[in-house]
């Protein structure tokens, strides 16, 4: 797929040098569109892996043939979404994928911005990078909105960048424990983020009823004011 999405889509991706060919690795994206997940891993040179709905595996007939088949070729591992243990689990199926020396990609919002401004993170991505000792490469996204708008099926060719930015070791910032040192990891991811993808700041984080993955640290570890 990744030679013929190339041709069509004729992406300008930048920095793919800084993605490390081996061992333990977080590729924190901003998230713009459901097309993000398919992106991502058709343009880093090694497979990604990420965390999706179970129902996409879960389908009957041929629809849910194709639709099981086409998630597990791009890497996509199937979680039940929720809080108490199903967020724990899905924590742990991230940890497992790295603790591998896989690459795993995450979006630290939680869930897509509708309106194209960037918010605030959520510290699931640093309780990942703290816990496992990956390295965290600062995914900017650029355009994928225009492919594939809220509400529509069929995908437009458009114009997209992709930058990878510097690898990040948020090891400095303290153990994977400390409400803190979350806080501060992944607000430096954001702020790499950022400055990759040109986004609006909103300041805020993006409310969902499923944060998913991202979110979930904060839902297992107690809240802690900094």
């Amino acid at each position: 797929m990744a030679p013929i999405a190339r041709i069509i889509f004729c992406p300008i991706i930048t920095g793919t040098e800084n993605i490390p060919r081996s061992g333990r690795v977080i590729l924190a994206s901003n998230h713009l569109s459901f097309i993000d997940s398919m992106v991502i891993p058709l343009v880093t040179p090694r497979r990604v892996q990420y965390l999706a709905k179970s129902t996409y595996f879960t389908g009957t007939g041929f629809k849910g043939y194709l639709t099981r088949t086409w998630f597990e070729s791009i890497g996509a591992v199937g979680i039940e979404r929720g809080a108490g243990q199903a967020a724990q689990d899905a924590l742990d199926a991230g940890r497992s994928i790295l603790e591998s020396d896989s690459a795993f990609a995450i979006y630290p919002e939680g869930t897509r911005s509708l309106d194209g401004r960037l918010y605030k993170g959520r510290t699931g991505v640093a309780w990942l990078a703290l816990t496992t000792g990956a390295v965290v490469v600062p995914v900017g996204l650029i355009g994928t909105q225009e492919i594939q708008p809220v509400g529509t099926r069929i995908p437009r060719v458009r114009k997209i960048t992709v930058n990878f930015g510097e690898p990040i070791d948020v090891s400095r910032h303290g153990p994977a424990t400390s409400g803190r040192a979350r806080r501060q990891a992944t607000d430096e991811i954001m702020a790499a983020i950022h400055k990759l993808s040109g986004q609006e700041l909103a300041g805020r984080y993006n409310e969902s009823p499923r944060p998913g993955l991202h979110g979930l640290a904060d839902k297992v570890f107690p809240r802690e004011r900094v």
